[in-house]
């Protein structure tokens, strides 16, 4: 019997001090900014997603495949992203999707479940009670963290 074996890679980019962190995650690749130009790789990608919304459809544009998808968590430099997602699917070839989130209660549950058995890994930075949120919108916005910032609402038992 033939068997077809789809091989997906994951390039990653981040700071020097998290690639064993983004490499523990499971990226095959990782590419430190601190140390090298990711916009000089020869790799072309079928999808790239900025997760922080540091890069931009300008910058990343060449390193997409000919019908390959850009989506960014930001509205992107003077909001460009908008713009770029109501053109680009009338162009054909290259995308950029700004994708409009939403979570649903069965979406929660999928998580919890796959928290608990040990298939997705949260990164956890730091945890905050609540009458702390001003210290925790601060650190959130230093840009310096790595991974989620937990608020605690209550003191759970």
């Amino acid at each position: 019997m033939d068997y077809l074996l789809f091989i997906i890679g994951i390039t990653a980019v981040c700071n020097t001090k998290n690639v064993d962190l983004v490499k523990s995650l499971g990226a095959d690749t990782v590419i430190d900014y601190q140390t090298q130009d990711f916009t000089k790789t020869v790799h072309k990608f079928e999808f790239i997603f900025d997760a922080v919304g540091k890069s931009s459809f300008g910058q990343c544009k060449p390193l997409l495949k000919e019908k390959g998808i850009y989506i960014s968590t930001e509205l992107g430099k003077n909001g460009e992203n908008i713009l770029f997602a109501l053109t680009t699917p009338l162009l054909g070839g290259k995308r950029l999707l700004f994708p409009i989130p939403s979570i649903t209660k069965q979406d929660v549950i999928l998580l919890k479940e796959l928290a608990e058995t040990g298939e997705y890994k949260p990164v956890i930075d730091r945890q905050y009670n609540l009458d702390q949120i001003v210290e925790a919108y601060r650190y959130v916005e230093s840009g310096q963290k790595t991974g989620n910032v937990v608020i605690k609402i209550a003191q759970w038992e």
